[in-house]
């Protein structure tokens, strides 16, 4: 599908992007872009077999890609466009595994003038709570979602290849705006990871004094294992999209002032019913929405 593919910023998400393609049979070669104190982990890559070659210069890197993936926190992207501009090649497919669309978009245009046709945003709905190469897996995205966001000059050419890209590695593909993107995510992942490190936090200084975390139960494992996710990537995703997500932490916290209310007036119907919405509406989402395929 193409010659060479070039990952830049070989984690955890682009590594398992790199795994995939290969066994898929998806490029004939596998080269990472990184910074000079990313060597040690594209050293690794390439001992573990996940690339072919990396480099730190982006003309040798960009040399006979065809495909181009950004997989670095979405703080670092423009800069990342600022150095791809040079050797910016139109007939090459360049895409993005950004967990923010909107701030991906506004760092193309900043660089570029305008988003290139052959850039396709996008975003493979899937990770895990360890980062860096070691934690790659071949098998991340299977059965997972992939978002891709296209914009009106987008090459409609560059979307079809992309997809069958994500297709062919196990992901389900959907195309949605940005805007509804961005709204979707902070949502359904951004504001999740916030109450999870909210939560640890607040706990993690508690346990200092009181051996919290000693009785601990299965429960506050499950809710707080998205809590040991990667803090740059983090950082950068809650400051890109912080317009969406502010308003939503609002109504958190109108919800949990609410539930503390029925708390105070011991009103025990109404913690129940509660309790039992969320409960269906849980199921709801298991029942339609947990299988992709």
């Amino acid at each position: 599908m193409f010659e060479r593919l070039c990952i830049i910023g070989i984690g955890l998400i682009g590594g398992s992007i790199a795994k995939a393609a290969r066994a898929e049979g998806l490029c004939k070669q596998v080269v990472a872009l990184g910074r000079e104190k990313n060597l040690p982990n594209m050293q690794r890559a390439l001992e573990l077999g996940v690339i072919d070659a990396f480099y730190t210069d982006a003309a040798r890197a960009m040399a006979g890609s065809d495909c181009v993936i950004i997989c670095t926190p979405v703080g670092s992207i423009q800069a990342i466009f600022e150095q791809l501009k040079p050797h910016w090649n139109p007939q090459t497919l360049y895409s993005d595994a950004g967990s923010t669309k909107a701030s991906v978009i506004d760092a193309a245009r900043a660089v570029f003038g305008e988003v290139p046709g052959n850039f396709v945003p996008a975003h493979p709905i899937a990770g895990a709570e360890r980062s860096g190469v070691e934690a790659a897996k071949v098998d991340l995205y299977r059965n997972r979602r992939l978002i891709i966001t296209p914009l009106a000059g987008t090459d409609s050419q560059a979307v079809d290849k992309l997809g069958e890209f994500w297709r062919r590695i196990g992901s389900s593909v959907s195309l949605m705006t940005v805007e509804h993107h961005d709204t979707v995510l902070a949502a359904t992942s951004h504001l999740p990871h916030l109450l999870a490190f909210a939560l640890v936090g607040l706990l993690g200084r508690k346990d200092e004094q009181r051996e919290i975390f000693k009785y601990a139960a299965g429960g506050f494992k499950d809710f707080s294992r998205i809590a040991s996710s990667d803090p740059t990537m983090w950082q950068d995703i809650c400051l890109a999209n912080k317009q969406e997500i502010i308003p939503l932490m609002q109504q958190f916290q109108a919800e949990l002032k609410r539930i503390e209310q029925l708390l105070q007036n011991d009103d025990a119907a109404a913690l129940f019913d509660t309790f039992s919405y969320a409960k269906q509406a849980r199921q709801r989402f298991l029942e339609t929405f947990d299988d992709p395929s």
